[in-house]
């Protein structure tokens, strides 16, 4: 009976979670379950979804990656100051930040595939190393329309209503970041579950030797993992970019928890077992309602990370005696 508890918990836990805290809400707050706020969850969980869906390739080839957080502050302040220095065109202001990310992730991957630094440190130092780089990038200000230069006079450019548009316009009455994130979630899991290179990641993170000695690069799909978390995480800076109007120092710090918790709930999500971005979603989806909700009952903003932080103990608790009671 404890098994069978255990394991349909592993398999239904996240979801009835999810549709236990959705009733609760709606029955303390009769605002909560309405369109726009549901709307406006959905807005604010699409930049954690989209940073998530990078540090679920990396746990798929069974590597992590800490620094998606610092990547995605220099892809915001990259971003914006593309426009508010530079004045560069549109498409130079999203390929450039994009770059930047996957040259982060091809430096992580130097680390640990080349070098054979454990990715948990490989990652953590390059965490520190982006996050000075984007500090002294910026001169350790934030990055705003007219601002002042530390060379005297204000800053040429400004945030366009185009870019602009992309965090914070709407499509059919649809917000845009949402459209984005749906789109990218719909991508990745055609990819991870449809085609060749994702039976090949999956492979690659369930036994590195089988792999190596079916005929898989391994190496290379490391490498295409870190350079696809750093794509991620830029992708993460400029929506997050375009939705402030600025370009905001360690904008992406607070978010890696929340990316970090949605992968891990994700793994229980229909009993997968695995990282998955379909998974990540509902994990993101459930985080950014909680914090939604405790927001309409007016607790406290620095009593959030204890929810965070118990959302993301519940679910490795879960996934790992599931994994115990699996393998006994």
């Amino acid at each position: 009976m404890k098994n069978k508890s255990i394991e349909f918990l592993f398999k239904y836990g996240a979801i009835l979670l999810l549709g236990v805290v959705l009733l609760f809400f709606s029955f303390y707050n009769p605002y909560f379950f309405t369109y726009d706020n549901i709307s406006d969850i959905l807005r604010s969980i699409s930049i954690v979804t989209i940073l998530a869906i990078g540090v679920t390739f990396t746990l798929i080839v069974d590597g992590f990656d800490l620094s998606v957080g610092s990547t995605m502050s220099l892809s915001t302040v990259v971003t914006a100051s593309l426009m508010v220095w530079y004045e560069a065109p549109l498409l130079l202001v999203i390929i450039i930040p994009i770059f930047v990310g996957a040259l982060v992730g091809l430096f992580n991957s130097l680390l640990i595939v080349r070098i054979g630094i454990p990715d948990l440190l490989a990652t953590l130092g390059a965490m520190y190393i982006i996050a000075g780089v984007h500090r002294t990038y910026t001169e350790g200000y934030s990055i705003y329309n007219q601002m002042p230069l530390t060379s005297g006079g204000t800053a040429p450019g400004e945030f366009t209503s185009s870019f602009l548009w992309i965090g914070q316009g709407q499509l059919v009455g649809i917000p845009v970041p949402v459209i984005i994130m749906l789109l990218l979630v719909a991508a990745v899991y055609i990819i991870l579950h449809h085609t060749r290179w994702g039976r090949v990641f999956y492979m690659t993170g369930g036994n590195v030797e089988a792999a190596r000695l079916s005929g898989v690069r391994v190496n290379r799909i490391k490498l295409m993992a870190y350079v696809l978390s750093g794509i991620f995480a830029g992708l993460a800076g400029i929506l997050f970019a375009a939705r402030v109007g600025s370009g905001q120092m360690d904008a992406g710090s607070p978010l890696l928890m929340e990316a970090v918790a949605a992968v891990f709930v994700g793994y229980s999500v229909f009993g997968a077992g695995k990282p998955n971005v379909i998974g990540t979603f509902f994990g993101a989806a459930l985080i950014g309602i909680l914090l939604n909700g405790l927001t309409m009952m007016n607790l406290p903003y620095y009593a959030f990370e204890i929810i965070k932080g118990a959302v993301l103990v519940l679910a490795l608790a879960v996934t790992y005696i599931h994994s115990k009671k699996k393998h006994a």
